[in-house]
C-alpha cells in the first residue's frame, strides 16, 4: 500500500471528526488505549504501525459503515486481522481490526467452510478435522485465513493441492465505496478475479466461502541434517522427479541455542527438509527414502500425522520478532546454482539469515484455475526465502546479507515474485510482484469499486 500523508492539523480533524461519527456505533480507539496498542501490534517487530486510529467492527455491516464514514470524512483506511502482513507505519490512517469477524461454520455435506475475517487457520483446520476435511492452508496454522487467501497462498502442500486461493467459492467484501457485496465468479466477478492474489488492493474482505480437501491424515515432516552441502545437492536433484502427492522445500538454519530449539540444531548451521505427501504412507517413504539416505538425519519427524498437525511440516515460530525478510523467484536450480547457493549461504559462507529457504514449487500450484485470478508468477518453479533477527544490533548486517544473497543469485532469477513473501508497500512492491497487465487490471476495478480512493491497499496500483 501506498503510505498516506503524515499526519498534519487538517488530518488530525479528519481523524478526530471521524471518531466522533463511531462513537456509539462501531467500537474505535485511540493511541495510548490498550486495544489500540494491541489490535495494531504486528508480528514483525520491525514494522510498527501507528494509525490514527483503529476500528474493530463486530459485523459486515459494521465494516462497511465503518469504510464508508471514513471515506466521508477524507481519512484512509488499511485492514490487518493478526498482524502478519504488516508493512507500512499508517501514519493518519484508520486501520480496520477484523478480530471480531470470527464466525466459522463447517459444511460437510457440501465440503465446504464459511470462514470470517478474524481467523487463524488454526480455527479453521481443527473445526474441519471431526469430518475429515481440511482446509488448503498455510505452513504457520497462527496466520490469519482470509489475508493469506488474498495473497494466493503457497502451503506445505502446494504442488499436490495448488495454489490456496483456488479454493476460494466466494468473498463477502466490502469495497471502498463503503459497499458490501458478494463476489462470486457471476456476481461482480472483476472482484472475485482480483480478491484471489491482488492482496486487499479491491477490498476489506470479511468472510470467505472455502472449499475444503478430503485429507484427515498426511505422512508429512521434516529431516533435519549437518550434512549441508550433501544434503542440498541431493535435494536438487531429488525434488524436480518428485511425484505430483508430494510437496517439498529445504532450508539451510542457523538456529540460536535458546528455549526450544533442539540440542542437535542449536548453535550450528544445518539443513532441513520439509516433505508432504498427501497419498498413500509407504509410497510416501519410499519416494523420500534417498533423502533419509543421504541426509543421515540429526532429527527425523516424518510420519503419519492428522490434518491437525500440518503446521509441523514447517515448524515455524509463533509470536512476535524483528525480523528481516527476502524473497526472489529462479528459474533454474541446476548444478551451478546449487554450487553458488552453497556458496552464498553453506557452512562457510559469510551468511547470517537464520533461514534461507528453498520452496520447489510447479505441480499443481502453477495450474491456472478454471475462472482466472490476478495470483503472478504461477510458472515459478523455486523460491528463495530469507528470514533473519533483525535487532537494533544486526539489523544492518542482516539487510546487506540479504542484498549479497540476491546479488549472487541474480544469474538465475526470474522476474516477479509472490504476494505473501514479498515484503513492502507501494507503486515499487507492486511492480516488482505483479506483470503491468495485471497492474492496469487491478487499477481499473480499484477505481470502478473505489473511486476516491480510501483503501489503501489498492493505492499501491493506481499510479494516477
Amino acid at each position: 500500500m501506498d503510505l498516506p500523508p503524515r499526519a498534519d492539523a487538517r488530518t488530525d480533524a479528519a481523524v478526530a471528526a471521524l471518531g466522533a461519527a463511531l462513537a456509539g456505533r462501531v467500537p474505535a480507539h485511540v493511541p495510548g488505549t490498550p486495544e489500540h496498542t494491541a489490535l495494531s501490534a504486528t508480528t514483525n517487530l520491525t514494522v510498527p504501525q501507528r494509525p490514527a486510529l483503529v476500528a474493530a467492527p463486530r459485523s459486515p455491516q459494521e465494516v462497511a459503515d465503518v469504510v464508508r464514514l471514513a471515506g466521508e470524512h477524507g481519512v484512509p483506511v488499511a485492514v490487518q486481522g493478526t498482524g502478519h502482513g504488516a508493512s507500512a507505519p499508517l501514519d493518519g490512517a484508520l486501520l480496520v481490526s477484523t478480530v471480531e469477524l470470527d464466525h466459522l461454520a463447517v459444511l460437510p455435506a457440501r465440503g465446504t467452510a464459511h470462514v470470517g475475517a478474524g481467523l487463524r487457520w488454526s480455527r479453521v483446520v481443527e473445526a474441519a478435522a471431526p469430518y475429515g476435511l481440511m482446509p488448503v492452508c498455510g505452513s504457520a496454522p497462527s496466520v490469519g485465513a482470509v489475508g493469506y487467501l488474498t495473497g494466493g497462498g503457497h502451503g506445505p502442500l502446494a504442488r499436490t493441492l495448488g495454489v490456496s486461493s483456488d479454493r476460494v467459492r466466494a468473498f463477502d467484501v466490502v469495497t471502498g465505496d463503503g459497499v458490501l457485496r458478494r463476489a462470486t465468479p457471476t456476481d461482480d466477478p472483476d472482484l472475485f478475479w482480483g480478491l484471489r492474489g491482488g492482496r486487499g488492493a479491491l477490498g476489506v474482505v470479511v468472510a470467505v466461502d472455502l472449499a475444503l480437501v478430503d485429507q484427515p491424515t498426511l505422512y508429512g515432516g521434516s529431516l533435519w541434517s549437518a550434512d549441508v552441502e550433501g544434503t542440498v545437492q541431493a535435494w536438487a536433484r531429488w525434488a524436480p522427479t518428485v511425484p505430483p502427492q508430494a510437496s517439498t522445500s529445504l532450508g539451510v538454519m542457523r538456529l540460536p541455542a535458546l528455549p526450544g530449539v533442539p540440542e542437535p540444531l542449536a548453535g550450528r548451521t544445518t539443513v532441513t527438509v520439509r516433505f508432504g505427501w498427501t497419498g498413500d504412507a509407504d509410497e510416501g517413504a519410499a519416494v523420500l527414502a534417498p533423502l533419509r539416505r543421504v541426509a543421515a538425519p540429526l532429527v527425523d519427524t516424518v510420519g503419519v500425522i492428522p490434518c491437525t498437525a500440518i503446521g509441523s511440516i514447517h515448524a515455524d515460530p509463533d509470536g512476535a520478532l524483528p525480523v528481516h525478510d527476502s524473497h526472489l523467484l529462479l528459474e533454474d536450480l541446476g548444478p551451478e546454482a546449487v554450487e553458488r547457493l552453497l556458496e552464498l549461504v553453506g557452512p562457510a559462507s559469510s551468511c547470517v539469515q537464520n533461514v534461507v529457504e528453498v520452496r520447489h514449487l510447479g505441480g499443481a500450484a502453477s495450474r491456472q484455475p478454471a475462472v482466472p485470478d490476478a495470483m503472478p508468477s504461477r510458472a515459478a518453479t523455486w523460491s528463495v526465502f530469507t528470514v533473519g533477527v533483525a535487532t537494533p544490533a544486526t539489523a544492518a548486517a542482516v539487510v546487506d546479507d540479504a542484498g549479497r544473497i540476491a546479488a549472487g543469485l541474480a544469474p538465475w532469477t526470474r522476474p516477479g515474485g509472490l504476494p505473501n513473501f514479498t515484503a513492502g508497500h507501494g507503486t515499487a512492491w507492486a511492480e516488482r510482484v505483479y506483470p503491468a497487465v495485471t497492474r492496469a487490471r487491478l487499477a481499473e476495478v480499484s477505481r470502478r469499486y473505489d473511486p476516491d480512493g480510501v483503501l489503501l491497499g489498492g493505492r499501491a496500483f493506481r499510479t494516477r
